[in-house]
């Protein structure tokens, strides 16, 4: 499966790297393996994350209308470790998968022996490599869903990192700062891929 990735550093100066944000964390335990480091959201929200991320001088930000994004868990089957920080191997930007919908592509990532990725895991990404966010090659995270109102049935919105126009909402002073807003799980989107992961391990 091809994909976009971005090199990463050492785990121990990734962890230097998101303390040097301001970030109050936990020991990184020496034995730790993976490309990326990432902070569980029981330690900092996805929310908590999004305003660390940098583009063109200006902050990340939650789009208004995400302010359930707290409630977004692993979607069925992703298993997260449970440790204050974990590892995942290879992380993909899914740029293959771009004009073609979360519905279409996460059984084929699954497939392929891949795992969809978080968007805990999305935010901590770009944290290491802002040019992971690239205008017009950004990516949906289908690693997080929320649950819906139907018993058994999944909130129809997935996470996606993108880089704002300004327009709407956003409002102009945000125009090229890079965002987590949502998309439909059923919708394609020519910018957008959808990332996954090798593996993950805490």
């Amino acid at each position: 499966m091809s994909r976009y990735v971005a090199a990463l550093p050492a785990l121990s100066d990734q962890y230097a790297r998101l303390t040097g944000l301001g970030l109050d964390l936990p020991p990184l335990h020496a034995d730790l393996e993976g490309d990326l480091l990432v902070v569980h959201p029981r330690v900092v929200s996805a929310a908590g994350l999004a305003p660390l991320l940098w583009l063109d001088e200006r902050p990340g930000f939650v789009v208004e209308d995400l302010t359930d994004l707290a409630e977004f868990g692993p979607a069925p089957g992703v298993e997260v470790p449970d440790a204050a920080l974990y590892a995942v191997s290879a992380p993909g930007r899914g740029d293959e998968f771009a004009n073609l919908s979360p519905n279409e592509v996460d059984p084929q990532i699954r497939a392929a022996g891949r795992d969809l990725m978080t968007v805990s895991e999305g935010i901590c990404w770009a944290l290491q490599v802002p040019e992971v966010i690239e205008r017009n090659h950004c990516f949906m995270t289908t690693g997080s869903r929320k649950v819906g109102r139907r018993l058994g049935a999944l909130d129809s919105r997935v996470p996606a990192l993108w880089i704002s126009n300004g327009a709407g909402r956003d409002g102009t002073e945000r125009r090229g700062a890079p965002k987590v807003g949502w998309c439909w799980a059923g919708n394609r989107h020519t910018w957008l891929g959808i990332a996954s992961v090798g593996g993950r391990s805490g």
